[in-house]
């Protein structure tokens, strides 16, 4: 299903002071909006997924699961920079008539929240009942909640962090330098820099799973292999199913969205930023994960005033916010608090 496409009429201003001309927000939503207009579940999605979060987060959104359309106003939408519905880098630039290509603006994790609000805006959301996002949606979902903390009535952050670490930027540059090694990423056409996002992709992955995950899945089931292991296939598949879906511009600019992450910036620091969300908090972690390490998210939950903390068990890492939903919903469930049919309402006092 192709998204839905909103047009802003004024100049996009960007936290650096740049702006944009013509910003599009591509984004879904399902269900309705109800009479009370309390029902709203927005979803912030993470690095390379899109606005069609029945799509990628199935087991946890669709008509027969925990956040259905039946009983909720689900939105998504599309992040600025990303290629599916939003003005991105191959979006054409309306000075010059061709695409931005590196000429895009550097845009941060607080623009993506506020392109988010203008949408809100447009489609007569005045209350968000639950607000959700993993990894860097859960960047996005604790920004809005610190710009507009009485929009938000109840949040869940899953294997996400206050700020970007070292660690975490660290991973993103080894992946744009990957992209940069290959030439054609300056030659300016669509898909220009693919061998080095599929390099890219491959060191990403590693920092998704860990050691036991890949010894799981990937190992050998013959003991004569001494080639063409499957643990090389797969990093080979993954890295091309990315560059079939996606380019290397949005890639580079949206590792450094992620980087760009820092609640405290300019707000006296990450502690007293946290201190302001008002909304019910439900922080999510995973002792597996090896790019945002469960820490992480146990520092949200101690400065976070109305948090709750829940430790997600999977052995796929960070990747597990994707694919744990039975999980993940048993968790929610377990935090909320439900009407007579069921229906989840509202995050349990917590504090």
């Amino acid at each position: 299903m192709d998204p839905e496409i909103y047009q802003h009429t004024e100049e996009f201003v960007l936290e650096s002071g740049q702006t944009l001309s013509g910003l599009e927000i591509g984004f879904h939503t399902y269900g309705r909006l109800n009479k009370h207009r309390d029902n709203v579940v927005w979803v912030c999605h993470a690095l390379t997924a899109n606005s069609d979060v029945f799509d990628w987060w199935k087991g946890l959104f669709g008509d027969n699961n925990l956040f259905n359309p039946e009983d909720h106003f689900i939105v998504c939408a599309n992040v600025l920079g990303s290629p599916y519905g939003t003005t991105n880098p191959l979006s054409t630039n309306p000075v010059t008539g061709s695409p931005y290509y590196l000429s895009f603006p550097q845009f941060t994790i607080r623009d993506v929240a506020k392109a988010h609000q203008l949408l809100a805006d447009h489609l007569g959301i005045d209350q968000i009942n639950i607000l959700i996002g993993g990894s860097l949606g859960g960047q996005q979902a604790m920004e809005w909640s610190i710009d507009q903390p009485d929009r938000i009535k109840n949040l869940i952050l899953i294997a996400t962090n206050a700020r970007h670490s070292p660690w975490g930027i660290a991973f993103n540059e080894s992946q744009r330098m990957a992209i940069t090694t290959d030439r054609t990423f300056y030659a300016n056409k669509p898909d220009g820099g693919a061998k080095g996002l599929k390099a890219a992709r491959s060191f990403a992955l590693l920092s998704y799973r860990n050691y036991k995950t890949y010894n799981l899945t990937q190992q050998e089931s013959a003991d004569n292999i001494t080639d063409n292991f499957r643990a090389s296939s797969y990093q080979n598949y993954q890295g091309e199913k990315l560059v079939k879906r996606f380019n290397a511009y949005s890639y580079w600019y949206l590792t450094k969205l992620m980087d760009s992450h820092d609640t405290g910036r300019n707000r006296g620091g990450v502690e007293k930023a946290l201190s302001t969300i008002k909304a019910k908090t439900l922080v999510i972690g995973i002792r597996s994960d090896f790019l945002f390490p469960i820490e992480e998210q146990q520092y949200l939950f101690q400065h976070i005033p109305k948090a709750a903390f829940a430790e997600l068990d999977s052995f796929y890492g960070h990747d597990g916010f994707l694919i744990e939903t039975e999980a993940l919903t048993n968790i929610i469930n377990s935090f909320f608090k439900t009407d007579v049919r069921g229906k989840i309402i509202e995050l349990q006092q917590t504090a």
